[in-house]
C-alpha cells in the first residue's frame, strides 16, 4: 500500500510539472520565471520519488490539457489557486510518507511553504477589477432577472418579454459602465476605460445568457424556469471563481448572492402577477 502511495505522489508530481511548464509559456516576465521554478521543483520531487519507487510514472494529459484551457479562459491566478487547493491533502500524505522515507521532508517542505509563497506574488490584471466584474454581475442578475419574472407575468409574450429585457439590459450595462468609469476616474489603482470595460461586459453577457431563453422557447414559463436555472449557474461559477482567488469560503457568499437574487425575483413576481390582473396579459 505504501508503495502504491508513493507512485500516486510520483504521477502528480510529474503532472504538475508539466502543467506548471505548460503555463510558464503563457506567461511573461517575472512569472514566467515563478512558473518555470515552480515547474523545476515540481520535476526534483518526481526524481526524489522516482529513487524510491524504482519505476517512470507517466503524466495526466489530460489533467495538463485541462489547466491549460482554464488559464486560458479564467487566468492563471484561478487556475494556480485552484491547484493549490489540492496541496493541502498532498501535505497530509508527505507527512504520512515521511515515517517510511525520510527523504520526503524535502518535498513536505516545498509543498508547505515554497510553492504557495511564490504563487501569491504572482499579480494579475484582471483580479485588479475584480469589483467591476462584480458590480456588472451582481446588478444584471438581481435587476434584469426580476425584471424578466416581473415581465413574464405582466405580458406573458415571448418576444415582448425578450425585446423589453434586451432593451433595458443594454441600457443598464451602459449605465453600469459610465458609473464604473466615474468611480475608477477617482481611483489611481485602476484605470477608467478597462474598469468600465470590465463592468459593462459582464452586464451584457449576464443579460444575453439570461434573455436568450426567451428567444428559444415560445412558452414563456419554460423559457423562464430556464432563466432562473441559468442565474442560478452563473451565481455558482462566479462564486467559485471568485472565492477561489481570494482563498474564501464558497458556499456563505454563494448563498448570499443567490437570496438576494431569488428574493427580488420573488418580489418581482408577485408585482408582475398584480399587473397582469390589471390587464398587463392584454399586451401582445
Amino acid at each position: 500500500m505504501a508503495e502504491d502511495e508513493f507512485f500516486r505522489q510520483q504521477e502528480a508530481e510529474i503532472t504538475e510539472h508539466y502543467v506548471y511548464s505548460s503555463l510558464a509559456k503563457k506567461a511573461s516576465g517575472e512569472e514566467k520565471k515563478i512558473l518555470e521554478r515552480i515547474a523545476i521543483d515540481e520535476l526534483k520531487h518526481y526524481n526524489i520519488l522516482k529513487k524510491i519507487t524504482k519505476r517512470e510514472a507517466k503524466p495526466n494529459w489530460l489533467n495538463v490539457y485541462a489547466y491549460s484551457i482554464l488559464a486560458s479562459i479564467f487566468g492563471l491566478t484561478f487556475t494556480l489557486k485552484l491547484m493549490e487547493g489540492k496541496e493541502s491533502t498532498a501535505q497530509e500524505t508527505y507527512n504520512a510518507l515521511m515515517k517510511k522515507a525520510p527523504e520526503i521532508a524535502e518535498i513536505f517542505r516545498d509543498e508547505e511553504k515554497h510553492e504557495k509563497a511564490i504563487i501569491d506574488m504572482i499579480p494579475e490584471e484582471r483580479l485588479e477589477y475584480i469589483s467591476s466584474i462584480v458590480l456588472g454581475l451582481n446588478d444584471a442578475l438581481v435587476e434584469l432577472s426580476g425584471s424578466l419574472v416581473g415581465f413574464t407575468l405582466a405580458f406573458r409574450n415571448g418576444k415582448i418579454i425578450a425585446m423589453a429585457g434586451l432593451i433595458l439590459g443594454i441600457a443598464a450595462a451602459l449605465s453600469m459602465a459610465a458609473s464604473s468609469y466615474l468611480a475608477a476616474s477617482e481611483d489611481n489603482k485602476k484605470k477608467p476605460i478597462k474598469s468600465a470595460a470590465y463592468t459593462g461586459a459582464a452586464y451584457i453577457i449576464t443579460v444575453l445568457a439570461l434573455v436568450l431563453p426567451y428567444f428559444v422557447f415560445e412558452d414563456v414559463f419554460v423559457a423562464l424556469a430556464l432563466t432562473i436555472f441559468t442565474m442560478v449557474i452563473i451565481i455558482a461559477l462566479y462564486t467559485f471563481y471568485a472565492t477561489t482567488v481570494k482563498g474564501e469560503r464558497f458556499l456563505p457568499r454563494f448563498v448570499k448572492m443567490l437570496a438576494i437574487s431569488l428574493t427580488v425575483a420573488l418580489i418581482s413576481l408577485i408585482l408582475g402577477q398584480v399587473i397582469n390582473e390589471l390587464g398587463g396579459s392584454s399586451v401582445q
